[in-house]
């Protein structure tokens, strides 16, 4: 509080200098930031794309599981719904991948758009994978295509400014909507 009372205001007593702002504090980043679950090697009984599989669907976030690959919820997410498509093996390129892998996460990719589309009506989408450290890649020794979906103006001040994502519903929601809305075939 600052001596005027306001809660949320910077203040006194060593929490920050004085202004006008409001804070929206997000302490579960912290975890992110300083890469708690991050695997120490690249071995596969390290990585949490090898051990999401063994969890059941709602714990491990698993939103589609395929013979070769499966979908997942990024834990930390660029957006709302941020999906994952990771296949089974651990392999680290692109390259790697065999035949019915690169099919099975291609194919992965374009139902979870248009589920995405069905349930949450974005009006683009970011793809990619980060192939490598040097590249932006949390865990590099996993392969895993990213899924954002986009809204107009969901880049708004909070990022720009703040370096805070407003996300808003629970992954376990997220999970539970996606996955009731994956066709069976």
């Amino acid at each position: 509080m600052t001596s005027e009372g306001h809660p949320g205001d910077a203040g006194q007593d060593g929490v920050g200098e004085p202004d006008a702002f409001q804070r929206l504090w997000t302490p579960h980043r912290v975890d992110y930031i300083k890469g708690e679950g991050k695997p120490t090697t690249s071995d596969a009984v390290d990585c949490p794309f090898c051990r999401i599989p063994s969890m059941d669907d709602a714990e491990g976030l698993i939103v589609h599981r395929g013979e070769h690959a499966y979908a997942v919820l990024n834990l930390y997410p660029y957006n709302a719904g941020h999906l994952l498509v990771c296949p089974y093996r651990h392999v680290a390129d692109y390259t790697e991948l065999d035949d019915d892998e690169t099919t099975e996460v291609a194919s992965i990719t374009k139902t979870a758009m248009r589920v995405m589309r069905d349930v949450t009506s974005p009006q683009g989408f970011n793809l990619g994978m980060n192939q490598g450290d040097v590249a932006g890649a949390g865990i590099a020794a996993h392969l895993h295509q990213h899924i954002v979906p986009r809204w107009g103006g969901d880049a708004n001040f909070l990022p720009v400014i703040g370096r805070t994502k407003t996300m808003p519903q629970l992954l376990g929601d997220t999970r539970e909507l996606f996955a009731a809305a994956w066709p069976t075939k």
